[in-house]
């Protein structure tokens, strides 16, 4: 088993630092899947439980120079490993102006991920700073859990309006009330909504369009016959939406949302090298 990775474009390193400040701000810890062609960081808190779940993929050669790894067998060419994205974060944080960057994964004491940073020098000699990630290499038996969620039969599917209108509207409802109630239809329509015993606040978005969705069979069935004007409606965590909106740095092309009524508001953020999705379970 073994992973090294290089980048040297400043571009992709900025890039790359980006996606993993994203995933820090969303999860303590996280796993790291690495295959031949992609990066992918998973959380899967058990949604029945009230926990989040994240699916964060990358094309690796879109980020990385040089990329080489083998899995943990010729049939199975992939490696899982458990991590706080907070450290990979931070050493990430001391390579803003840097020449280079190598991961590579080691076992000296533990197994670690491996950063060296080679930073600009007045000599001729690069100055180095390296930095031991701890990680947990998850075995084989254990991968099924981390497989790519299923985009859930949804009611409705809507883009969502700008994440910075978002965030400040969230930021302020969240002063007033723990949870908040999202509701879109078919017509292009989204409601935030919040109501307590003393408030109730409602921002409504129109025009916003409704992404044209196809499952296997040519349709996707909840939504197909529904009525345009009908709400579907979710109410969760106020916290775990303003963490998203606030935490994302990917900055996405496109974004949008999948609400299952009552049991789900699935987000999905598409930026051209990355793709971000991330389950808030409804509250009861």
């Amino acid at each position: 088993m073994r992973f090294r990775a290089k980048i040297v474009d400043l571009a992709c390193l900025n890039n790359f630092s980006r996606v993993v400040n994203t995933i820090a701000r969303l999860a303590k810890t996280c796993t790291l899947r690495l295959t031949a062609g992609k990066l992918y960081f998973i959380l899967c808190d058990k949604v029945a439980n009230g926990g989040v779940s994240m699916w964060c993929e990358l094309c690796q050669g879109n980020f990385f120079d040089e990329f080489q790894m083998e899995g943990v067998a010729a049939d199975h060419n992939e490696i899982y490993l458990e991590l706080t994205p907070e450290n990979l974060s931070r050493a990430l944080k001391t390579a803003q102006s840097a020449k280079a960057v190598k991961i590579k994964l080691t076992n000296k004491h533990c197994p670690c991920l491996k950063v060296s940073v080679e930073l600009p020098s007045l000599s001729s000699s690069s100055r180095i700073v390296t930095h031991d990630i701890p990680v947990r290499v998850i075995p084989r038996r254990l991968w099924n859990d981390f497989r790519e969620p299923s985009v859930p039969d949804f009611d409705v599917s809507i883009y969502l309006p700008a994440l910075k209108t978002m965030k400040s509207i969230v930021e302020r409802m969240k002063n007033l009330s723990h949870s908040i109630v999202i509701e879109a239809n078919l017509n292009g329509e989204m409601n935030l909504k919040i109501e307590t015993d003393l408030v109730s606040v409602t921002t409504h978005f129109k025009n916003l369009g409704n992404p044209p969705w196809a499952s296997e069979d040519g349709c996707q069935s909840s939504a197909q016959d529904r009525d345009l004007e009908s709400m579907a409606e979710a109410r969760i965590d106020i916290k775990k939406l303003q963490q998203l909106l606030a935490g994302q740095q990917v900055n996405p092309t496109k974004a949008l949302c999948n609400i299952v009524s009552k049991r789900i508001v699935h987000f999905i953020l598409l930026h051209e090298d990355v793709s971000l999705q991330y389950f808030i379970p409804a509250l009861a």
